[in-house]
């Protein structure tokens, strides 16, 4: 059992079923909406996969699956759509929450102008709950410790779990509301287990009387690193030894023999980066044999997780009348990751890696692509709904053949709860929904949805009933629009044939639908920049100079021998609303006895400029310096700055930077005296004689 804020106990769990069943509001379902991340679309067994999901599987045995649901291609877009309702740029999350690319629609954290689920059902007198991983906040922010867009600010009761993209999960920093806590480090912590443990105690501790639940259950799980518990990966690793090209035929048998696809849908071949199995090493086999274990037991570890909310669910007599839908965040991963301690593939702590392109080709069976992208592979999504009250007995166990966008959650959420979904909110005008309710679906109607658009990176699609365009576009590429590829969805699935060539207008057409989804939503001009680029720039362009965000990007450092305490001052002592106060309590006598830093990327024959405000309140010297990260004796800019009781501008200008890289501006205080020191409006431009 993983060490949380609550405890389950025996003595809590003596329930009475039966008296618990009458307190059932059959109005108003319970609502559960279970993400996994970075999941394929086979993974799972009643999608195909052998990975052991007995428990999803009996969802799907009792529910409906969907045959073809969307997601929005990445982590951050697809949360921001599935909590708003809204496509990821009118939400504020167009790209990643890694930097605040000086777009709206583009800022990388949710705006002001749309509302999540929970902030919509708590109008209609739900309680919200949620377990597991946010990733719709700023990381600057979320750095500096600004909760404006933490799950508790925006309409959820309780938080359990992690407001950043990944965690490792035997040792990590989680949240409990507002609250930051260190995970035990006695060997018990398992961070899926832990999401898992949270969500139990959620459903366990709600007074269904007073009102119905809401419960976000967001998973980290199957997303890197390959993190496991042994007995976990031990029940996958003979599975494995079969390799990629076998498997991948025998999933796509089971998704035809389960009616998940026809009998007239072709399998792409092997992703011509990925080598046949046959050819690699004993070594190299083994190595890949232990990758694919290791994210196999992160999904059944899930799996375990998902029927423990099940049975507790049943426990409180809840289960008929409570609505589940599970679903993925994106495609299957093919993104090289390899860092921790050790290089080994075991599981454990101090290792952090990826499954790689090798294995997320099987996870997608039967498509083609990733993550990142907009073909069926990237953005294809199980969706498993449970609903025994309001699902026709007739249908359980059946496919739904209607297309549904990640959208469309939120709008199911407000029809299944009655809820008014609002024109304005804490004085700001809300986006209307963009989705449309799934309910019609499992009635044996149609909920079409009608044109459905994409863009992520300058990977664009639009789906319209059975067309379908869709362009493929690397990191650092050029989007062309003689990219854009057509396909009928319905005969061709798995986009084995390209017929824009055969219907040019078709491709024209809902090339123009694009173009104008586009404009509304603010997705031009696109950005195809590196993922590591774009953090660089942000660095670079935007410094947190009057620390709106806090110490966010910053780096604040104190010597063993001195005794420096940072923190923000809000009283305008400067100029802005904030400023550093930089206090040292013990000085001495090495000249780095304390630092505020950040790093940025220059280039070649710039020269930068810095300009900053600062005081103190007693006479005292603070050192100023832009040196570069790989030599700190080398120094650019070295001034020794006297400070006083008045705020003061200064301004230094370095010389040509003689090459292109890592930098570093670095305030260094503590050396002359104790006392107090602000730091305000810090500017840092870049230029060229």
């Amino acid at each position: 059992m993983n060490k949380l804020p609550f405890i389950l106990t025996a003595a809590t769990a003596a329930v009475s079923v039966s008296a618990l069943a009458q307190s059932r509001n059959a109005e108003k379902p319970n609502i559960i909406v279970i993400l996994a991340d970075d999941m394929g679309y086979s993974d799972i067994g009643c999608y195909g996969g052998e990975v052991q999901t007995p428990n999803l599987d009996r969802l799907a045995k009792n529910g409906l699956r969907y045959r073809q649901f969307y997601n929005g291609a990445r982590s951050c877009p697809t949360r921001a759509s599935l909590l708003t309702g809204l496509y990821a740029h009118q939400a504020g999350m167009g790209w990643m929450a890694a930097a605040d690319m000086q777009r709206p629609p583009y800022q990388g954290y949710l705006n002001k102008e749309c509302m999540t689920i929970a902030e919509v059902l708590k109008g209609s007198g739900y309680s919200t709950y949620m377990s597991g991983k946010w990733h719709v906040s700023s990381d600057r922010q979320n750095e500096g410790g600004i909760k404006d867009n933490w799950p508790n600010q925006r309409g959820f009761d309780r938080f359990y779990g992690i407001v950043g993209g990944a965690a490792n999960y035997f040792n990590t920093t989680y949240n409990y509301n507002n609250d930051q806590f260190q995970s035990p480090k006695d060997g018990s912590f398992y961070f899926t287990h832990a999401i898992s443990d949270s969500a139990t105690v959620f459903i366990h501790r709600h007074d269904y009387e007073k009102s119905p639940l809401f419960l976000y259950l967001a998973y980290t799980a199957p997303h890197w690193p390959l993190h496991a518990l042994q007995k976990d990966i031990d029940k996958y690793v003979e599975v494995y030894k079969a390799g990629w090209d076998r498997l991948r035929e025998e999933r796509f048998r089971k998704q035809k023999a389960m009616g998940l696809f026809s009998k007239d849908v072709k399998l792409p071949p092997r992703d011509s980066r990925v080598p046949a199995w046959d050819s690699l090493t004993e070594a190299e086999q083994n190595e890949f044999v232990m990758r694919m274990a290791i994210y196999a037991a992160q999904i059944d570890a899930m799996d375990q997780g998902i029927g423990r909310v099940i049975d507790e669910l049943q426990k409180r007599g809840q289960l008929e009348n409570t609505v589940i839908m599970f679903l993925s965040d994106n495609g299957a991963c093919a993104e090289f990751i390899s860092g921790g301690k050790r290089k080994a593939v075991d599981g454990m702590e101090d290792t952090y890696e990826s499954y790689r392109i090798n294995w997320a080709n099987l996870s997608d069976t039967p498509y083609k692509e990733y993550k990142h992208h907009t073909n069926e592979g990237g953005i294809a999504t199980p969706l498993i709904v449970h609903y025994p009250e309001g699902i026709k007995k007739k249908m359980r166990n059946s496919f739904i053949d209607q297309y549904g966008h990640i959208t469309d959650i939120m709008a199911t959420c407000v029809d299944l709860g009655k809820a008014d979904y609002p024109q304005s909110y804490k004085g700001h005008k809300i986006t209307p929904m963009q989705g449309v309710s799934l309910t019609p679906d499992w009635q044996g109607k149609k909920a079409e949805r009608g044109k459905t658009f994409w863009e992520h990176e300058a990977n664009i699609a639009v789906r319209d009933g059975k067309w379908k365009i869709v362009t493929k576009v690397m990191e650092g590429e050029t989007f062309s629009e003689d990219s854009i590829k057509l396909y009928d969805i319905k005969e061709d699935p798995t986009e084995m044939n390209d017929i824009s060539s055969k219907y040019p207008e078709k491709k024209t057409e809902l090339y123009a639908a694009w173009k104008q989804w586009a404009a509304e939503v603010g997705a031009l001009p696109m950005d195809t920049r590196f993922y590591g680029e774009r953090q660089r720039d942000y660095k670079r362009e935007c410094i947190n100079g009057e620390f709106e965000d806090n110490f966010g990007g910053w780096e604040c450092s104190s010597s063993e021998k001195a005794k420096i305490k940072f923190s923000i001052d809000t009283m305008q002592v400067i100029s802005g609303k904030k400023a550093a106060k930089i206090e040292i309590l013990k000085s001495g006598d090495m000249p780095r006895m304390g630092f505020l830093k950040w790093e940025f990327n220059a280039n070649k024959s710039e020269k930068v400029s810095i300009r900053f405000k600062a005081k103190s309140l007693q006479k005292t010297d603070m050192i100023v310096r832009l040196e570069t990260m790989r030599n700190l004796s080398v120094k650019y800019i070295d001034k020794v700055v006297p400070l006083t009781e008045d705020v003061q501008t200064f301004e230094f200008e370095s010389e040509e930077l003689p090459s292109k890289g890592s930098y570093q501006l670095v305030f260094y205080v503590g050396k002359s005296k104790e006392g107090t020191i602000w730091l305000d409006d810090i500017e840092m431009t870049f230029g060229r004689d």
